[in-house]
């Protein structure tokens, strides 16, 4: 079974939970180490301070020997206190010479103080790893003038800190900052939750609206939503706008052309019953016949209009029309009629091809019936609302007797032919005026200020 893919709250969810964790694990591992530098840090100063204190209670006998102090700080005459300190130098333990010396805390323990240092030199190393266990040592080299002689002696001091302190501080902070970053992290997680919620609600109720529209129970999506959604809902609503006018004129046109084949069908019937002639008869059939196929080409014309389309690809316009007259300079190359473009590349119609090569072999075989000389088509885009698709205006002009206002209504009328001694059946601007109330166009009839003749002007409006 094939499995079900995450939801987008869930997809958002996951990843901000994802980028979350990764943020606060950085973040932990950060103050960690600050935090343990500054107590490395403070550490050693620690220390720094109680190797000063064991230099101020030394002493230089004459002998140019160190005399160590009889205690030190309190911690350093306590065994396992985990404070240790130890000195290397010409040094006087009571009347004897030695080279070492080592706080009653280090007395058994293993430790690094046999390091000499420079005078003046200071270092700070830890945690060392010794048979004792593992250490932070500081260590200092310094000169004490001999007194009422002269010389200096030299001597370096080492203060130990058990290891285990430190680390017991570090895991203290270590707990309280995996519950403090946890709870954070689970506060944030609760807030994102909210906050995707509140967000992805307008297109819950996108999905809502379009389940109520499929069920029946409205018609439309609603407008109310944020602007980032207005323009998806009002592209669906006039898909759904289209799909249903759509349906409507595919039925319109079925009961159309039965109502309009009942007449024909009556009159043969109606002289079959009469007992009329051969010959009557049969160019009664005839007749009535040829009426019946104009009557079926045309609703099929009405049928095939596909009229405004939301997700409808761009045609361009110059190579429809270059094969629409190419046929009309075929059929009318006796009159020798010279046919113009003015096409703009970027014009475009949202639609189907075969409606608008209908269009234009409807609007350009008017003009070139009624044509003296010369027939222009133009073509431009029209701005389109909000960066979306452009409209498209398309004019026919020629130079032509032109139309007369007050008779423009009537030529629109189906079956009407502006001079009967003109060959054609008078559906040509009807199918033309169909196509464009299919595509929510205009048609404008008017005469021509180029030419003098009639202009055709159709305009498709940006979506």
């Amino acid at each position: 079974m094939a499995r079900r893919p995450l939801s987008l709250q869930a997809r958002s969810l996951l990843a901000a939970g994802l980028a979350l964790a990764a943020f606060l694990g950085l973040t932990g591992v950060a103050l960690d180490q600050a935090i343990y530098e500054t107590l490395r840090r403070a550490l050693r100063d620690r220390l720094q301070g109680y190797a000063y204190t064991y230099l101020a209670n030394f002493e230089v006998a004459r002998s140019k020997r160190w005399l160590p102090p009889e205690s030190g700080p309190g911690p350093f005459d306590r065994p396992g206190s985990g404070l240790y300190a130890g000195a290397v130098g010409p040094i006087d333990i009571d009347g004897t010479r030695v080279d070492r010396w080592r706080s009653p805390s280090a007395l058994g323990k293993e430790l690094p103080f046999d390091t000499t240092l420079r005078r003046g030199e200071e270092r700070f190393v830890g945690p060392l790893a010794t048979p004792s266990g593992k250490i932070y040592l500081y260590s200092i080299g310094v000169e004490a003038e001999v007194p009422n002689r002269g010389g200096s002696v030299d001597l370096t001091l080492h203060i130990a800190e058990d290891a285990a302190q430190l680390d017991a501080q570090r895991d203290v902070f270590r707990r309280s900052l995996f519950v403090y970053l946890g709870g954070l992290g689970v506060l944030l997680l609760a807030l994102l939750l909210a906050t995707l919620r509140w967000s992805l609600r307008p297109l819950r109720r996108v999905a809502e609206d379009l389940a109520r529209v499929e069920r029946g129970e409205r018609e439309r999506l609603s407008v109310d939503y944020p602007r980032e959604l207005s323009g998806l809902a009002g592209s669906l609503n006039e898909f759904i706008d289209g799909e249903r006018e759509h349906l409507a004129r595919y039925r319109n046109t079925l009961a159309d052309l039965a109502h309009s084949l009942k007449t024909p069908l009556a009159v043969l019937r109606s002289q079959l019953e009469s007992g009329a002639g051969a010959e009557e008869l049969r160019w009664t059939v005839l007749e009535q016949v040829g009426r019946m196929d104009e009557i079926v080409a045309y609703q099929l014309s009405r049928a095939a209009t596909s009229g405004h389309t939301t997700f409808a690809a761009p045609i361009a316009i110059a190579p429809c029309a270059e094969e629409v007259v190419a046929s009309l300079e075929k059929v009318y190359a006796a009159r020798r009629i010279l046919c113009e473009f003015e096409i703009d590349p970027a014009a475009r119609f949202y639609g189907e091809q075969g409606d608008l090569l209908e269009l234009l072999g409807n609007l350009l075989e008017n003009a070139f019936k009624w044509a003296q000389r010369r027939v222009l088509l133009s073509a431009r885009p029209l701005p389109g609302r909000d960066a979306r698709r452009a409209g498209l205006e398309l004019v026919v002009e020629d130079d032509g007797p032109g139309i007369p206002a007050d008779r423009v209504e009537h030529l629109l009328q189906r079956g009407v032919r502006g001079d009967e001694r003109v060959q054609g059946h008078g559906i040509g601007l009807a199918i033309v005026q169909g196509l464009v109330k299919a595509y929510r166009g205009s048609l404008a009839v008017t005469r021509s200020a180029a030419l003098g003749g009639a202009c055709f002007t159709l305009r498709f409006g940006a979506a």
